[in-house]
């Protein structure tokens, strides 16, 4: 069951994080939903290491390293995606 709402939760992220960033990303939604896997668990990560992970009540601030993180690697990911299909498409 963990792992459906890791899926869930990266596919919401990778779309959110689609949404942020200005102009058109070329990614598949395969890729952006694994992108938002990979921030929610750096989002994670990052939370866990300034002890803000576990707060009474909703995790707000986990949330947001969430966001941050998903927006960086969905941006940075977007871009080796396109530079490696645009190689592939010049050969």
């Amino acid at each position: 069951m963990g792992w459906l709402w890791a899926i869930i939760v990266g596919f919401v992220l990778g779309l959110i994080a689609k949404a942020i960033i200005p102009g058109k990303q070329h990614s598949p939604l395969w890729l952006t939903t694994i992108f938002g896997i990979l921030g929610a668990i750096a989002g994670n990560a990052i939370a866990q290491g300034l002890g803000v992970a576990e707060t009474p009540g909703i995790d707000w601030s986990r949330h947001a390293f969430q966001l941050i993180a998903a927006v960086i690697i969905v941006f940075f990911g977007d871009m080796a995606y396109m530079s490696l299909r645009g190689s592939r498409r010049r050969a």
